[in-house]
Protein backbone atom coordinates (compact mmCIF):
# COMPACT_ATOMS: atom_id res chain seq x y z
CA UNK A 1 0.00 0.00 0.00
CA UNK A 2 1.44 3.41 -0.97
CA UNK A 3 2.20 5.96 1.71
CA UNK A 4 -0.71 8.24 2.60
CA UNK A 5 -0.44 11.97 1.86
CA UNK A 6 0.60 13.94 4.96
CA UNK A 7 -2.80 15.59 5.53
CA UNK A 8 -4.64 12.28 5.05
CA UNK A 9 -2.40 10.55 7.60
CA UNK A 10 -2.87 13.38 10.09
CA UNK A 11 -6.64 13.34 9.75
CA UNK A 12 -6.70 9.57 10.14
CA UNK A 13 -4.69 9.89 13.35
CA UNK A 14 -7.14 12.43 14.80
CA UNK A 15 -10.21 10.33 14.01
CA UNK A 16 -11.46 13.29 11.90
CA UNK A 17 -12.43 15.58 14.79
CA UNK A 18 -12.54 19.22 13.72
CA UNK A 19 -12.70 22.56 15.49
CA UNK A 20 -15.19 23.99 13.04
CA UNK A 21 -17.25 21.08 11.80
CA UNK A 22 -20.14 19.03 13.11
CA UNK A 23 -18.26 15.76 12.71
CA UNK A 24 -17.98 15.18 16.47
CA UNK A 25 -21.53 16.24 17.20
CA UNK A 26 -23.69 13.42 15.92
CA UNK A 27 -27.12 12.52 17.19
CA UNK A 28 -28.24 9.06 18.28
CA UNK A 29 -29.00 7.70 14.82
CA UNK A 30 -25.90 9.18 13.22
CA UNK A 31 -27.51 11.93 11.15
CA UNK A 32 -25.58 15.18 11.38
CA UNK A 33 -27.45 18.44 11.69
CA UNK A 34 -25.76 21.36 9.94
CA UNK A 35 -25.83 24.65 11.85
CA UNK A 36 -24.97 26.81 8.89
CA UNK A 37 -23.23 25.59 5.79
CA UNK A 38 -23.21 25.53 2.02
CA UNK A 39 -24.16 22.69 -0.27
CA UNK A 40 -24.18 22.23 -4.01
CA UNK A 41 -25.06 19.95 -6.89
CA UNK A 42 -22.59 19.34 -9.68
CA UNK A 43 -22.99 17.14 -12.73
CA UNK A 44 -20.27 15.54 -14.81
CA UNK A 45 -20.42 16.95 -18.33
CA UNK A 46 -22.23 15.13 -21.16
CA UNK A 47 -25.32 14.22 -19.18
CA UNK A 48 -27.14 11.05 -20.21
CA UNK A 49 -29.62 10.79 -17.32
CA UNK A 50 -33.35 11.02 -17.91
CA UNK A 51 -35.69 12.83 -15.49
CA UNK A 52 -37.02 10.53 -12.78
CA UNK A 53 -34.35 7.84 -13.12
CA UNK A 54 -32.59 6.63 -9.95
CA UNK A 55 -28.83 6.05 -10.03
CA UNK A 56 -28.01 2.42 -9.43
CA UNK A 57 -24.37 2.86 -8.38
CA UNK A 58 -23.68 5.29 -5.55
CA UNK A 59 -20.42 6.29 -3.85
CA UNK A 60 -20.43 8.01 -0.47
CA UNK A 61 -17.36 9.66 1.04
CA UNK A 62 -18.75 11.33 4.13
CA UNK A 63 -18.16 10.69 7.78
CA UNK A 64 -20.64 8.63 9.82
CA UNK A 65 -21.86 6.92 6.71
CA UNK A 66 -18.98 7.36 4.28
CA UNK A 67 -19.02 8.86 0.75
CA UNK A 68 -21.30 6.97 -1.50
CA UNK A 69 -21.30 6.45 -5.27
CA UNK A 70 -24.21 4.63 -7.06
CA UNK A 71 -24.30 3.35 -10.63
CA UNK A 72 -27.32 2.48 -12.80
CA UNK A 73 -27.30 -1.01 -14.20
CA UNK A 74 -30.53 -1.38 -16.16
CA UNK A 75 -32.87 -3.79 -14.43
CA UNK A 76 -30.58 -4.19 -11.42
CA UNK A 77 -30.95 -3.11 -7.83
CA UNK A 78 -29.05 0.06 -6.82
CA UNK A 79 -25.55 -0.65 -5.50
CA UNK A 80 -23.73 1.58 -3.00
CA UNK A 81 -20.17 1.87 -1.74
CA UNK A 82 -18.96 3.84 1.30
CA UNK A 83 -15.39 4.98 1.90
CA UNK A 84 -14.02 6.84 4.91
CA UNK A 85 -10.60 7.74 6.31
CA UNK A 86 -11.76 7.05 9.88
CA UNK A 87 -12.23 3.53 11.24
CA UNK A 88 -14.38 5.03 13.99
CA UNK A 89 -16.82 6.53 11.50
CA UNK A 90 -16.91 3.25 9.59
CA UNK A 91 -17.80 1.53 12.85
CA UNK A 92 -20.74 3.91 13.22
CA UNK A 93 -21.76 3.19 9.63
CA UNK A 94 -21.67 -0.58 10.27
CA UNK A 95 -23.82 -0.15 13.36
CA UNK A 96 -26.37 1.86 11.36
CA UNK A 97 -26.33 -0.75 8.59
CA UNK A 98 -27.32 -3.36 11.14
CA UNK A 99 -29.92 -1.07 12.70
CA UNK A 100 -31.63 -0.29 9.39
CA UNK A 101 -31.05 -3.57 7.54
CA UNK A 102 -28.60 -2.17 4.97
CA UNK A 103 -25.79 -4.09 3.33
CA UNK A 104 -23.15 -2.50 1.08
CA UNK A 105 -19.32 -2.37 1.15
CA UNK A 106 -17.59 0.03 3.55
CA UNK A 107 -13.94 0.76 2.79
CA UNK A 108 -11.27 2.28 5.03
CA UNK A 109 -9.41 4.42 2.53
CA UNK A 110 -8.42 7.74 1.01
CA UNK A 111 -11.03 9.55 -1.13
CA UNK A 112 -8.20 11.04 -3.20
CA UNK A 113 -7.35 7.61 -4.64
CA UNK A 114 -10.23 5.11 -4.80
CA UNK A 115 -9.31 1.83 -6.46
CA UNK A 116 -12.24 1.58 -8.87
CA UNK A 117 -12.25 1.95 -12.68
CA UNK A 118 -13.39 5.09 -14.48
CA UNK A 119 -17.15 5.67 -14.78
CA UNK A 120 -17.92 3.17 -12.02
CA UNK A 121 -20.66 5.26 -10.41
CA UNK A 122 -23.68 7.43 -11.22
CA UNK A 123 -23.86 9.50 -8.06
CA UNK A 124 -21.46 10.65 -5.33
CA UNK A 125 -22.26 12.35 -2.02
CA UNK A 126 -20.08 13.81 0.74
CA UNK A 127 -21.48 15.38 3.91
CA UNK A 128 -18.74 16.91 6.05
CA UNK A 129 -16.39 14.21 4.82
CA UNK A 130 -14.08 14.34 1.81
CA UNK A 131 -15.30 17.87 1.02
CA UNK A 132 -13.89 19.08 4.36
CA UNK A 133 -10.93 16.78 5.08
CA UNK A 134 -9.48 15.94 1.66
CA UNK A 135 -7.49 18.13 -0.74
CA UNK A 136 -10.09 19.28 -3.33
CA UNK A 137 -7.37 19.54 -6.00
CA UNK A 138 -7.20 15.73 -5.73
CA UNK A 139 -10.63 14.43 -4.68
CA UNK A 140 -12.66 16.47 -7.19
CA UNK A 141 -10.75 15.09 -10.21
CA UNK A 142 -10.96 11.62 -8.63
CA UNK A 143 -14.74 12.00 -8.21
CA UNK A 144 -15.05 13.12 -11.84
CA UNK A 145 -13.02 10.07 -12.92
CA UNK A 146 -15.25 7.69 -10.97
CA UNK A 147 -18.53 9.20 -12.22
CA UNK A 148 -20.00 8.27 -15.57
CA UNK A 149 -20.80 11.13 -18.01
CA UNK A 150 -23.85 12.88 -16.58
CA UNK A 151 -23.16 11.51 -13.09
CA UNK A 152 -23.87 13.81 -10.16
CA UNK A 153 -21.76 14.93 -7.18
CA UNK A 154 -23.50 16.47 -4.12
CA UNK A 155 -21.62 17.70 -1.07
CA UNK A 156 -22.19 19.72 2.11
CA UNK A 157 -19.45 21.55 4.00
CA UNK A 158 -18.92 24.58 6.23
CA UNK A 159 -19.75 27.90 4.60
CA UNK A 160 -16.90 30.16 3.54
CA UNK A 161 -18.23 33.01 5.69
CA UNK A 162 -18.32 31.03 8.95
CA UNK A 163 -14.72 29.93 8.36
CA UNK A 164 -13.68 33.56 7.91
CA UNK A 165 -15.36 34.46 11.22
CA UNK A 166 -14.34 31.44 13.32
CA UNK A 167 -12.11 32.22 16.36
CA UNK A 168 -9.07 30.03 16.89
CA UNK A 169 -10.14 29.24 20.48
CA UNK A 170 -11.93 25.92 20.76
CA UNK A 171 -15.69 25.89 21.49
CA UNK A 172 -16.05 29.65 20.87
CA UNK A 173 -18.84 30.80 18.55
CA UNK A 174 -18.16 32.50 15.23
CA UNK A 175 -18.31 36.27 15.49
CA UNK A 176 -19.58 39.07 13.22
CA UNK A 177 -15.98 40.07 12.45
CA UNK A 178 -13.75 38.74 9.67
CA UNK A 179 -10.85 37.09 11.51
CA UNK A 180 -8.80 35.85 8.53
CA UNK A 181 -8.19 36.96 4.93
CA UNK A 182 -10.95 36.25 2.41
CA UNK A 183 -8.44 35.69 -0.41
CA UNK A 184 -6.06 32.78 -0.63
CA UNK A 185 -7.82 30.52 1.89
CA UNK A 186 -7.29 26.83 1.17
CA UNK A 187 -5.63 24.61 3.76
CA UNK A 188 -6.70 25.43 7.33
CA UNK A 189 -5.13 24.17 10.55
CA UNK A 190 -6.45 25.06 14.01
CA UNK A 191 -4.13 25.63 17.00
CA UNK A 192 -3.84 22.55 19.19
CA UNK A 193 -5.36 20.23 16.55
CA UNK A 194 -3.48 17.71 14.43
CA UNK A 195 -6.24 17.70 11.81
CA UNK A 196 -6.16 19.49 8.46
CA UNK A 197 -9.24 21.02 6.80
CA UNK A 198 -9.77 22.58 3.38
CA UNK A 199 -11.93 25.67 2.90
CA UNK A 200 -12.37 27.48 -0.41
CA UNK A 201 -14.24 30.59 -1.47
CA UNK A 202 -17.32 30.08 -3.63
CA UNK A 203 -15.44 31.34 -6.70
CA UNK A 204 -12.52 28.98 -6.08
CA UNK A 205 -14.92 26.04 -5.65
CA UNK A 206 -16.65 26.84 -8.96
CA UNK A 207 -13.39 27.24 -10.89
CA UNK A 208 -11.96 24.00 -9.48
CA UNK A 209 -15.18 22.08 -10.16
CA UNK A 210 -15.19 23.23 -13.78
CA UNK A 211 -11.49 22.41 -14.23
CA UNK A 212 -12.25 18.93 -12.87
CA UNK A 213 -14.95 18.35 -15.49
CA UNK A 214 -18.13 19.28 -13.62
CA UNK A 215 -20.98 21.58 -14.53
CA UNK A 216 -22.30 23.57 -11.57
CA UNK A 217 -26.06 23.02 -11.20
CA UNK A 218 -26.70 24.76 -7.88
CA UNK A 219 -25.03 26.40 -4.90
CA UNK A 220 -27.29 26.48 -1.84
CA UNK A 221 -26.74 28.73 1.17
CA UNK A 222 -28.48 26.93 4.02
CA UNK A 223 -30.65 29.33 6.05
CA UNK A 224 -32.04 28.45 9.51
CA UNK A 225 -35.83 28.38 9.75
CA UNK A 226 -37.71 30.93 11.85
CA UNK A 227 -37.48 29.89 15.50
CA UNK A 228 -34.48 27.61 14.92
CA UNK A 229 -31.95 27.13 17.71
CA UNK A 230 -28.35 25.96 17.70
CA UNK A 231 -26.85 23.27 19.92
CA UNK A 232 -23.33 23.97 18.66
CA UNK A 233 -20.98 26.14 20.73
CA UNK A 234 -19.08 27.31 17.65
CA UNK A 235 -22.07 28.96 15.93
CA UNK A 236 -25.22 30.79 16.96
CA UNK A 237 -28.37 31.24 14.86
CA UNK A 238 -27.76 35.00 14.89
Amino acid sequence: MSELPEHVARNRATGMISRGSTSRRVNAVGHKRSPRGASGRFRRRRSKFFPGTWPARMLSSWDVAPPTFPRRSHGAEPVSLGIDNSEGQLGTARRLQGQYGLDFPLIHGDAEAIGYPEASFDFAISEYGACLWVDPERWLPESARLLCPGGQLVFLTNSFLITLCMPTEDEMAATERLLRPAFGMYRVEWPGSLGVEFHLSHGDWIRLLRRSGFEVEDLIEVRPAVGATSSYPFVSVE
